[in-house]
């Protein structure tokens, strides 16, 4: 077939059936335009004579094309079924429309019968108590009218007044009269009912809300809604039963803090927040209901409105910790606390590992304690002894301090081949203040050295005085290498708790005293807590300085999970919303609303408390620091430890390291591992980071290595703290030293040409003289120069060195006043690097 078979060409512009297109340099392009015609089936031949001779199939001839009769005849058939279920469905439809008509019309005439039985018991009602209303004004009317004196008979037949004549011929009637008039009276009152049960009715249904109305919108007037409509009869209805006296006022106990928003103190007033803020108006207050007042202005609005005021501050907040005094019929035995004290490696550890039957010190960084440990030891005869092992490092005095302050015994240990040492008397001074009794265990007796009764008198220098010297503490002489002694050591605790007479109240809510606190990777805050009174269980919910939380899990001494922990347990309590200070008190709460109201409370007051510190310096004081601390160089670190108490005491120990010319500061410490936002900084302020048992995280090793932060591990305080002197040292600047070399005395001076000047003779009267020594010019023993050597000749060659007895010449550098007989001091400098002690 070819392109232009059967087709007729578009005629359009440049030829028929060509399109003609221009581009540029004047070339053109035609193109031929063509039309496609829609597809027509013809049925075949055959099929059109099958069809033919049916007459209930239609006309052949209006068929659609292509359609067999057996198609045509299905077709017909869906077709008059679907017919016949349309006029199915249609009925079934007109069939339920109708029914939902009849309930509805049903309802409404319930609703319409109830609205009319209500109508006409209040009608009745408030008849009835006009009737007996107007029955009993005619019985007082005909009280008082018997209680009046009697007219005279001529004035009751002649009145003067025609109205007071027909009003008491209405009050008093004869016998004939009122049964005359009884009928019409009737009438009467059948009429004023009536009126009046449609006036009620009128009035009634005027504001009644109907369903069209709510649909319709009515009138396109604004109605009122159903809550109003029953208000409205509820004061119809009162007033019908006589109800109508005014409601007496409510006077409330109006607690008001510090400051209170308006719309909270219309609350807790049981006032509208309009008239409120209408009253404050009124003082010349322009305030909205979102706006805060102060306490006094809200005294003023509570006394207007006639309620009693309660001031109350935030640290009422508070309150809810429930401050119980136990009975003594409550009260029952618990297990002593003892906490174990001294100066670092006289054995502490190893004699808390030989009572428990462990091994702790061998898993210590550098063999010493570093943390504060809390144990729970049960005895032989089956006594339990909570046992609190406290550091002896220096830098752990506020550990030694928490240990003594929430414990029942202290043991003193002492090291018999060592004796007293200083942290043995810091621990001494702990107990004293915290008027604990203290028993005294001399270790490592075992050893060739010891000696046990230098140790007992050497504590009498510090007023301990043992049994042995009439004294009232126990000492007993300990071994925890052999075990010597350790079962007197334990009748002396059993034998001291048992004359505490120790005691507390485990049905009552948990309090207790928090040891330690860390930030765990896996469990997040983590705190090991000593309770003291009551018993915590799962579930509790509590409060522990600035932090609050819900017991998630208890931990024993042990690692196994436990329900609750009673009086003298320490258990680590998990499900804290961030890490407590250590030595803060847990308190358990009702609920977590109290629990975080408390915890913002305390925060934001430690907050202010910091900014007032900072605040209270005046501006001449903060000038006189600055100026003092221009001489002054800082070495700035920032510190993250794996325990609150390891990173307090490594802050504490930092404070000490310094003198005038040089100071560490701790521009941030924390606990957890190190992060990125630390590494940030560090950065900021060209800080080292010191990590104390803990490690940076893979982001902040990237950005450390990126911004060239550097971190610093250790795992001993002692490493710590020497490598902060050695670098705080490092700022210290050079000592110079002068050191004498020697004399010379000026025998002649000669003038020399060529620019050199005066060349002074000289004799080295003693020490050596060098060419690049110091020298001081003395005439009478006054130093009139003091500078250095230009030149130093023997005889005409320049030298380095000349040596006692010997003559040279000597010319100083931009001076010439130079006598004979005048003395020249030698000597060299030298500069010393300086350490702090």
């Amino acid at each position: 077939m070819s392109d232009t078979d059967g087709k007729k060409p578009l005629g359009l512009r440049g030829g028929p059936g060509q399109v003609k297109q221009s581009f540029s340099h004047g070339r053109t392009k035609s193109v031929v335009v063509e039309t496609k015609r829609k597809r027509v089936v013809v049925p075949k031949a055959g099929a059109a004579k099958t069809g033919g001779g049916s007459p209930r199939l239609g006309d052949p001839s209006k068929r659609p094309a292509g359609i067999s009769d057996t198609e045509m005849e299905r077709r017909m058939k869906a077709l008059a079924f679907a017919k016949q279920n349309e006029a199915a469905e249609n009925e079934r439809r007109a069939a339920e429309e109708k029914s939902r008509e009849e309930e509805r019309a049903r309802r409404r005439a319930e609703i319409e019968a109830k609205e009319r039985e209500e109508q006409e018991r209040l009608a009745a009602a408030k008849i009835k108590a006009e009737d007996e209303a107007r029955d009993k004004a005619e019985a007082e009317a005909a009280k008082k009218r018997e209680a009046a004196p009697k007219p005279a008979p001529k004035a009751a037949a002649q009145p003067d007044d025609p109205a007071a004549a027909q009003a008491a011929a209405q009050k008093a009637p004869d016998q004939r009269g009122r049964t005359s008039s009884a009928p019409a009276k009737r009438d009467n009152d059948d009429a004023n009912r009536n009126a009046r049960a449609k006036q009620a009715d009128d009035s009634r249904r005027s504001g009644k809300l109907t369903v069209n109305q709510a649909l319709t919108g009515g009138d396109g007037k604004r109605v009122r809604s159903m809550a109003s409509m029953k208000r409205k009869q509820d004061r119809m209805r009162q007033k019908a039963m006589g109800n109508n006296e005014p409601r007496e006022k409510v006077v409330r106990d109006v607690q008001v803090p510090e400051s209170i928003v308006v719309s909270e103190l219309a609350n807790r007033m049981a006032e509208r927040v309009a008239d409120v803020v209408k009253s404050l108006m009124k003082m010349g207050m322009m305030v909205t209901q979102n706006q805060a007042i102060d306490a006094d202005t809200a005294e003023l609005i509570v006394e207007e409105f006639g309620h009693r005021i309660q001031r109350v501050s935030d640290a009422d907040v508070e309150d809810v910790i429930q401050q119980i005094v136990d009975k003594d019929e409550d009260l029952q035995s618990r297990p002593p606390v003892v906490t174990i004290m001294g100066h670092v490696d006289h054995g502490k550890t190893s004699l808390l590992d030989a009572i428990r039957k462990t091994n702790v010190t061998t898993g210590e960084a550098g063999g010493i304690t570093q943390h504060i440990g809390a144990y729970q030891v049960t005895t032989e005869g089956g006594a339990l002894l909570s046992f609190l092992d406290t550091p002896g490092h220096a830098a752990f005095t506020s550990m030694r301090s928490r240990g003594a302050h929430v414990t029942d015994i202290v043991i003193l240990v002492v090291a018999a081949d060592d004796s007293v040492m200083p942290q043995t008397i810091e621990a001494i001074a702990h107990a004293k203040a915290a008027e604990v009794p203290m028993i005294v265990a001399i270790n490592k007796c075992d050893k060739p050295g010891a000696d046990a009764q230098k140790v007992r008198a050497e504590l009498l220098q510090h007023e301990v005085i043992v049994e042995e010297f009439s004294g009232d503490v126990q000492s007993i002489e300990v071994s925890a290498h052999t075990g010597q002694g350790l079962d007197q050591l334990l009748e002396a605790i059993a034998l001291q708790a048992e004359i505490l007479e120790l005691k507390a109240n485990p049905d009552r809510a948990a309090e207790g005293a928090v040891i330690e606190a860390q930030l765990d990777v896996g469990r997040g805050p983590v705190a090991t807590v000593l309770i003291q009174k009551g018993t915590l269980k799962r579930g509790d919910i509590f409060v522990v300085g600035e932090q609050w939380g819900k017991v998630r899990a208890l931990v024993n001494d042990q690692g196994e999970r436990v329900d609750e922990a009673g009086p003298s347990v320490p258990v680590e309590v998990l499900g804290l919303n961030g890490t407590p200070e250590a030595g803060d008190v847990l308190n358990v709460v009702d609920t977590d609303s109290q629990a975080r109201e408390i915890a913002e409370y305390r925060a934001h007051a430690a907050k202010e408390k910091r900014a007032t510190a900072g605040a209270a310096t005046t501006l001449d004081q903060l000038l006189a620091k600055a100026k003092a601390d221009e001489t002054v160089a800082e070495l700035p670190i920032l510190v993250k430890a794996d325990v609150q108490g390891s990173a307090e005491a490594i802050v504490q120990a930092m404070e000490k390291i310094g003198n005038d010319e040089v100071r560490v500061r701790v521009l941030h410490y924390g606990v957890g591992a190190i992060t990125e936002t630390d590494i940030g900084l560090a950065e900021a302020s060209g800080a080292p980071v010191i990590g104390f048992n803990v490690r940076a995280n893979a982001s902040a090793r990237s950005s450390a290595n990126q911004k060239g932060v550097e971190i610093r591990y250790y795992s001993v305080i002692y490493d710590l703290v020497d490598d902060v002197k050695a670098a705080a040292s490092g700022l210290l600047s050079a000592e110079i030293r002068e050191n004498f070399i020697g004399y010379s005395e000026i025998r002649e001076v000669f003038k020399v040409s060529g620019g050199v000047g005066k060349v002074a003779g000289c004799l080295i009267t003693e020490g050596v003289a060098r060419r690049s020594a110091g020298v001081r010019l003395l005439r009478d023993n006054v130093v009139i120069h003091e500078g250095t050597l230009k030149t130093l000749k023997r005889f005409k060659d320049e030298v380095k060195e000349v040596q006692s007895g010997q003559e040279c010449g000597m010319a100083f550098e931009n001076y010439e006043d130079i006598r004979a007989g005048d003395v020249i001091e030698l000597f060299e400098r030298e500069e010393v690097v300086r350490n702090l002690d």
